[in-house]
């Protein structure tokens, strides 16, 4: 198949309002793939590139401008994956400007759409509409399987690529096969979000866990005597990064086991650092740092121990489980169907310096890669009222809206305002449509796709936690920043300051006190 129709069929799903619809466009994009393009095609269609290839937005932008698009269709998928692998296994002195001309060589012999598609999926910037969930729907409609067993393997294979050819090859036999694994990595069980403690435990019903939420990176640890590693929410491996966790599983009794939890950094206070220095640890010269800034291992779930499998178990058997085999290594929890047990739980994590609490239906299985709502998450939320300083016109299904908007906050006794990153997070189509017709009235300049207007709108932003950031002059951004609404009740002159952003900076350590 011809990358160009794979395209075609992207922008079709793009435009495309219904979700059955959209799933019989994959499907039949799917159907008409060879044996040997399904992998690389359902990747592409829910815009996943297995390959790491390093590239980053500035290398694409640079390509892409430098490079004439072909007149007429050439590539194919095949031809598309071979060259992002050349490119991924490029390495040593001088592979950034390898990767850069191997990119500018791909991108040659693609068209107009065809490099955009291209420059997208290098970096993971594809918002078409064709996410896994519905890739996972069209490989079941394509395959005439239940779209259930086919979601059941790909949580358990973690690879939709994989999943497409078996299911598309080898019909319900061939995906019969997928199982929990050693050394397969499954994918994260996830969580939807309430507002309080009290209100997680009624959604239960009755008892719930609540353990710590810790912002650390999480890890999944597979366990087989002596071999032991680890995989990152993204099924990566990350063995070397985290020897701390490495050396604790391994002096855990079971031969055989695979754990779930986070791997986090304590200041010399006990509390967590910022995520942000956490995140130093999880690189390549992470563990450099091991002497200044050790790991701690917090499990909260067991899926194996030995030759007993547990991800279909319920989470209180799961639990008690995890005690057994990780008495030190658990996250701290409680189980209780008391509110008032519940709110003090939650304000003593936050008074230690952590996210919040996790909230955990007792009876529930593991649903590897389902967000869903046996567990909940009750975060620490920050709001601030910032001013719009630019907004950058959007893409895929949010095509001719300005979608991606500059925040900032301002400047006190002064008409300034400092940025403090952005975000397109929490939109709805009519806040799009609404914010587009107001943004134009007021735009006073243009820099490619971004259009700058009057900072004269003030939006109500819900965040996570303050950064320290060498992006912006004010040396600080939002984390997880998204949308609550536009306050039409405010002028800019009576948004937040940036002396506001630094008290909270400061209250949660990213900055020593003033």
């Amino acid at each position: 198949m011809l990358l160009a129709e794979l395209v075609a069929v992207s922008a079709q799903v793009s435009e495309t309002a219904g979700r059955l619809k959209k799933i019989e466009l994959l499907a039949a994009c799917l159907r008409q793939m060879s044996v040997e393009e399904r992998a690389i095609g359902a990747r592409f269609l829910a815009a996943e590139l297995p390959q790491k290839t390093n590239v980053g937005y500035a290398t694409v932008a640079e390509v892409a401008r430098q490079t004439p698009a072909a007149v007429a269709p050439w590539l194919t998928l095949g031809e598309v994956d071979r060259r992002f692998t050349a490119i991924a296994e490029l390495r040593g002195a001088g592979s950034a400007n390898a990767r850069k001309d191997q990119l500018g060589a791909l991108f040659a012999l693609a068209t107009a759409p065809e490099q955009v598609f291209l420059g997208g999926l290098a970096v993971g910037e594809i918002r078409h509409g064709a996410l896994d969930g519905l890739v996972v729907e069209a490989i079941a409609k394509a395959a005439e399987l239940p779209a259930e067993s086919v979601r059941r393997a790909y949580m358990l294979a973690g690879d939709l690529g994989e999943v497409a050819g078996a299911a598309l090859e080898g019909g319900a036999a061939e995906i019969g096969r997928f199982g929990l694994t050693l050394f397969r990595p499954v994918l994260p069980m996830l969580a939807q979000t309430a507002d309080d403690a009290a209100g997680a435990l009624e959604t239960f019903g009755g008892p719930a866990s609540l353990e710590l939420k810790l912002d650390g990176f999480r890890v999944q640890i597979h366990k087989d005597g002596e071999t032991i590693r680890a995989y990152s929410r993204a099924l990566n491996e990350v063995t070397d990064y985290v020897p701390e966790a490495i050396a604790a599983v391994a002096a855990m009794t079971p031969r055989k086991l695979i754990v779930d939890g986070e791997a986090i950094v304590f200041g010399a206070n006990g509390r967590p650092v910022p995520f942000q220095d956490t995140m130093k640890r999880f690189g390549k010269k992470g563990p450099l740092l091991k002497n200044t800034m050790p790991l701690s291992l917090a499990l909260f779930d067991t899926l194996l121990v030995d030759d007993q499998t547990l991800i279909a178990e319920p989470a209180r058997l799961r639990f008690e489980a995890l005690a057994e085999v990780a008495p030190i290594h658990g996250a701290k929890r409680v189980i209780t169907a008391d509110a008032n047990e519940a709110a003090e739980f939650y304000a003593q994590a936050i008074a230690a310096g952590h996210e919040g609490v996790m909230a955990k239906a007792l009876d529930a299985p593991y649903d590897a890669g389902n967000r869903g709502a046996s567990w909940l998450k009750i975060k620490k939320v920050h709001r601030l009222d910032l001013v719009v300083l630019a907004a950058e016109w959007g893409s895929g299904r949010r095509k001719g809206w300005l979608s991606n908007i500059h925040l900032g906050a301002r400047v006190p006794g002064s008409d300034e305002f400092v940025m403090l990153g952005k975000t397109f997070k929490g939109m709805t189509d009519e806040m799009l449509k609404w914010q587009t017709a107001e943004f134009l009235a007021r735009e006073v300049d243009r820099d490619g796709h971004i259009v700058y207007i009057r900072p004269e709108i003030v939006a109500e932003i819900a965040f996570n936690d303050v950064q320290r950031s060498p992006r912006y002059p004010g040396g600080l951004a939002l984390r997880l920043a998204r949308v609550v609404r536009y306050r039409d009740d405010k002028t800019a002159a009576q948004a937040d300051t940036i002396d506001a952003v630094r008290a909270i900076a400061i209250a949660d350590g990213v900055l020593p006190p003033a």
